[in-house]
């Protein structure tokens, strides 16, 4: 069994889809709009088959995102080097992400950096 594909709500759906393609490296498809309920979506396709779908609507509730909360807190990127996860943590720093961690080992052994990327989710880049 595998994970298909995740799927989060955004609200600025062009701009969460241009984060994951300019920095993460993934392709996107064309979209989907359903004109009924103003649902739209586009999908997110990364190198090993994994996917991501951003999805909007017009009728979504916008909660307080804390850091330490139940439920999704964030999605991790393997970038298969530290060097991988310095060169891009260092990239997102200069185009004006807040880096909340990192680079730096945690203490069960990962190299990590985490940065809240759009509308405050929490993207991790790890080796």
């Amino acid at each position: 069994m595998k994970i298909e594909h995740i799927a989060m709500y955004v609200n600025d759906l062009e701009a969460a889809r241009d984060f994951f393609v300019k920095y993460i490296g993934g392709c996107s498809n064309n979209g989907y709009h359903n004109e009924k309920t103003g649902f739209r979506s586009y999908f997110i396709s990364f190198d090993d088959g994994s996917r991501l779908e951003i999805m909007n609507r017009p009728d979504m509730e916008d909660m307080r995102k804390s850091a330490a909360r139940t439920g999704y807190v964030h999605i991790a990127f393997s970038l298969g080097s530290a060097e991988n996860v310095d060169a891009l943590t260092d990239k997102l720093r200069k185009d004006g992400y807040e880096i909340i961690s990192g680079p730096r080992t945690t203490g069960d052994g990962y190299y990590e950096s985490c940065i809240s990327a759009f509308e405050g989710n929490i993207i991790e880049l790890t080796i």
